[in-house]
């Protein structure tokens, strides 16, 4: 199930409002995170059903795990490693069995093997997210940093909360402990969510959706109908269906969890804006940004053992969240890549200039970094990517195929253009922050736009079949 299905928006959260505030009238909030768990799992049941018992049993795991590292001390470092072999096994079994086989297999055909019988296996949806999540409730526990939760079904609601199971945000576990056992509902917070939860959506079928025809247009194409321009436009659609495609999730997964009391921390602040590629990470996809600084940049040594050590343990995470984001040579020299420039700018003191002297070169110079990488990300293959590449770059001129022609409508240019003013937003400006927290009639009226008059024409292209699903729904 997706956020933005009608079954989700007419049926299941309408009948999960209506099941979690009949409870807080009827047992004054006692249920409310029973009634949260169940649809949660109703919500993972009806798009991966044959993996439910894997989270339940992780769950359950990690739920014994956290107990045991709380009260057995002494052997707490045992404990903690069952909990991460557990889950980086699983993760490893499910996103990167497919990958190693078929290397392996290539690998044996060149030897003159023929090897068969592996049958291909299906990823869990939301796997790397809620793992990670789980991880970071026995790293936090083991670190003395929050107590073990007690009560079963809170740990599971944290593990599992259907707002954000499948593409995060990832939630460290001392961001929303407190929550979990004390929160507090109010009208004000469910408008906040509600507008929300409608700008995400509009954001992600109006606007990312008419990009991503745009880029799936320009990277179907055969290398012999690419020319520069058309790569170019392929290269900077994607960037911008990629950023308001996934900024658009995590606004309806921070407005689904205001609508139940809960408040997440943000996942985007206008990465776009950033003025280096360091900018650019503290910009972009921020939890999982904060997740590898606090798990494994720091404790690797973080920079704290001299330069050598600073940019091994850099490039060490970069990797590893390439390959986090998919079992693919693409996402790995993707990872390389950014690691690179970051190293760069390292040892040459950039990252050191403040962010008010050459701002706007820097900002074009970060951007040009940025799209170019993306190309690495959207291919298919590393061959595709390497000519792709060498087009953007090799002056070539031919006409526009009758395919991208059919991308290239009226509509889908127009929410694109709409889109590159991310491209020149000052970078403390929040359009949502003003939708939700400011007073004034032009903000209400814009709220009221919201979601008397995107909601219905986001349902409208929903229903017409001219919706895709999020980009991050397959990590």
């Amino acid at each position: 199930m997706v956020f933005s299905s009608n079954f989700f928006l007419f049926a299941f959260l309408p009948a999960a409002i209506i099941c979690y505030y009949s409870q807080r009238l009827l047992f004054n909030n006692k249920l409310r995170n029973t009634v949260l768990l169940v649809f949660s799992y109703l919500f993972y049941l009806y798009g991966a059903a044959g993996f439910l018992l894997i989270l339940v049993l992780s769950t359950l795991a990690d739920y014994v795990f956290g107990l045991l590292i709380d009260r057995d001390r002494c052997r707490k470092r045992l404990w903690l490693s069952f909990s991460v072999l557990l889950n980086l096994g699983l993760l490893a079994y499910f996103k990167y069995a497919n990958f190693f086989i078929r290397e392996l297999g290539q690998t044996l055909q060149h030897l003159g093997f023929s090897p068969s019988g592996w049958e291909r296996i299906i990823l869990p949806i939301g796997i790397s997210f809620f793992t990670f999540q789980k991880l970071s409730y026995v790293i936090d526990v083991f670190r003395g940093k929050s107590r073990a939760l007690v009560n079963v079904v809170d740990f599971a609601l944290y593990v599992a909360m259907f707002s954000q199971l499948v593409a995060g945000p990832i939630i460290r576990f001392r961001d929303i402990s407190g929550q979990l056992k004390e929160r507090k509902e109010s009208w004000d917070l469910f408008y906040m969510g509600a507008i929300r939860f409608c700008w995400g959506l509009a954001k992600k079928v109006i606007i990312a959706d008419s990009c991503g025809r745009i880029a799936d247009g320009v990277f179907g194409l055969g290398i012999a109908s690419l020319d520069t321009k058309t790569a170019w436009l392929g290269c900077v659609a994607y960037g911008l269906q990629i950023y308001v495609d996934f900024s658009a999730y995590s606004d309806m997964a921070l407005g689904l969890g205001m609508l139940f009391g809960f408040k997440f921390l943000e996942n985007f602040n206008l990465p776009y804006s950033a003025v280096s590629i360091s900018d650019f990470w503290r910009r972009w996809h921020i939890s999982l940004s904060q997740w590898f600084r606090d798990y494994l940049y720091i404790p690797l040594g973080g920079n704290r053992q001299g330069v050598f050590r600073t940019y091994l343990n850099l490039m060490s995470v970069f990797i590893l969240c390439g390959i986090w984001h998919g079992a693919n040579w693409t996402f790995l020299f993707w990872g390389l890549y950014h690691g690179a420039f970051l190293l760069i700018e390292r040892a040459t003191r950039l990252r050191d200039i403040s962010p008010q002297k050459y701002t706007s070169l820097r900002r074009a110079v970060t951007l040009f970094i940025v799209m170019v990488g993306w190309v690495l990300f959207r291919s298919e293959n590393i061959f595709q990517a390497k000519d792709f590449l060498a087009v953007m770059f090799t002056p070539i001129n031919r006409p526009i195929s009758y395919e991208l022609s059919l991308a290239l409508n009226f509509r889908n240019v127009i929410f694109m253009l709409a889109a590159t003013i991310s491209f020149f937003l000052p970078a403390t400006f929040s359009l949502t922050e003003c939708l939700m927290k400011y007073k004034r009639p032009v903000w209400v009226i814009a709220g009221l736009i919201a979601i008397l008059v995107l909601l219905p024409y986001s349902a409208a292209l929903i229903a017409g079949g001219s919706s895709n699903p999020f980009i991050y729904y397959r990590f």
